[in-house]
């Protein structure tokens, strides 16, 4: 924490300033039985039931039974509520078992604990991205990620570089997993109000556009498999995610194999 002797230490952003401890909580006279807290749950209850699009602050007030701007004594507006979503999202973090003997299990399970987690709350997947998440829950979720690949010879660096590949992959897959069960969703909800469209996996739509002579590669595919049984999404994302594994692992046997400067 900044000391007094620091005056020219900037403000941290909103959001993160309350999440680590640089603002006072509920200082503009808080109504009894409202906190940060009790707003942030609220929130994540509507987020995980409806979607985020169903997060406002209206919305958690109403859940709450206060008025909006009873809210507003504790979190600045809708961004900051995203903020404090997102670290609540990954609470436990310090505590959570990562099982493995050496760095790829232990970092595949890391790996499978944050997809557990978007899956868990798929809001996370539509949450705006601008920075890197730096929250306290989230850094100690990173911190436990390095601690992974502490017998790899990497640095520092090079370790978040790994952790941000994962990352990124574990939720692009995640997210386009709840696109899809959004859409089943869709087409269940017009099936019962007498419109609905056909569901099309993506053989049946390779079946139904492509031609052997122009797209040859893509017609062997199309064909090769039964067109009406979707993959299994989830063993997609396990083979994906073992192919980075397999990644980093070359990138190890290269950086150890690379002769050091004396």
């Amino acid at each position: 924490m900044p000391s007094p002797e620091q005056p020219d230490t900037p403000a941290l952003p909103a959001g993160l300033d309350l999440l680590w401890g640089r603002r006072d909580r509920g200082k503009r006279g808080p109504k009894p039985g409202l906190s940060p807290d009790a707003i942030i749950d609220a929130a994540v209850r509507i987020a995980d039931a409806e979607g985020l699009e169903a997060v406002s602050m209206a919305r958690v007030a109403k859940e709450l039974g206060f008025t909006t701007m009873s809210l507003y004594r504790h979190v600045t507006g809708k961004d900051e509520l995203l903020q404090l979503m997102y670290n609540a999202s990954t609470a436990g973090a310090e505590t959570i078992t990562i099982e493995g003997d050496g760095w790829r299990e232990r970092l595949r399970s890391w790996s499978l604990i944050q997809r557990e987690v978007l899956d868990r709350h798929p809001w996370i997947t539509r949450m705006p991205m601008a920075s890197p998440p730096v929250a306290p829950n989230s850094m100690l979720f990173v911190e436990r990620g390095l601690a992974t690949m502490d017998d790899t010879g990497l640095d520092g660096n090079d370790k978040l570089r790994m952790l941000g590949l994962i990352a990124s992959y574990t939720l692009s897959d995640a997210r386009m997993a709840n696109d899809a069960v959004r859409a089943a969703a869709a087409a269940t909800a017009a099936g019962e109000a007498g419109e609905a469209a056909p569901m099309w996996t993506m053989e049946a739509l390779l079946r139904e556009l492509v031609d052997e002579p122009t797209y040859p590669r893509l017609y062997r595919i199309a064909w090769s498999g039964d067109a009406a049984v979707p993959p299994d999404e989830f063993a997609e994302f396990l083979f994906g995610l073992d192919r980075i594994l397999d990644g980093i692992q070359a990138y190890i046997d290269q950086a150890a194999a690379e002769p050091r400067p004396e």
